[in-house]
């Protein structure tokens, strides 16, 4: 229910691999200023959540956004780019990246095909 509320308001997000119209792979978060913070990421066929996640990483890239939180540190998230970064550091990049930042537009984007 809170994420469904969240998602109403324009700041929770699904990133979704899709193949044959089936739903095999994706993530999901919330945005808040320019960061987008993970919250989960699955994957029914292999890479499916990867190939998500770099379409997101794309899309924020064009939108300016400064920081994704992964959260937890995994040989996944290194993989794909992820570094640890200290608390101080972190709240740093949340002051400037929330409370620095002019409030996001809802999200729209069109659905990217890979053949």
């Amino acid at each position: 229910a809170a994420y469904t509320m969240l998602h109403e308001k324009g700041l929770a997000h699904s990133i979704e691999t899709w193949m044959d119209g089936v739903l095999v792979g994706g993530l999901y978060g919330v945005s808040l200023g320019k960061v987008f913070f993970g919250e989960s990421m699955f994957s029914l066929v292999p890479d499916a959540s990867k190939i998500a996640f770099v379409h997101l990483v794309k899309q924020l890239q064009c939108w300016e956004y400064g920081l994704i939180d992964c959260q937890v540190k995994t040989g996944h998230l290194a993989s794909l780019g992820a570094r640890e970064i200290s608390r101080v550091e972190f709240g740093q990049k949340l002051d400037t990246l929330i409370n620095g930042s002019k409030p996001g537009s809802k999200w729209h984007f069109d659905r990217v095909l890979i053949e």
